[in-house]
């Protein structure tokens, strides 16, 4: 989570205070649009980095892209 929301406060600007809210917030909604399996491993995947990088190369790969 910590790595998602400096990405926030880099790319937007916000104080960290308001880049973690806008995070929890995307969080939030991602959570309620996506199929529950989907939903219940997104916090799995915010505190364990190497395995959203895994996930990231995979679905790079799957669509052609290194």
């Amino acid at each position: 989570m910590d790595e998602l929301v400096k990405a926030v406060a880099d790319k937007t600007g916000l104080p960290e205070a308001q880049a973690k809210k806008a995070a929890d917030a995307v969080l939030e909604f991602l959570k309620e649009k996506l199929p529950a399996p989907i939903a219940g491993q997104l916090d799995n995947l915010l505190e364990n980095p190497g395995i959203a990088d895994q996930a990231s190369g995979l679905l790079g790969n799957l669509f052609g892209k290194k």
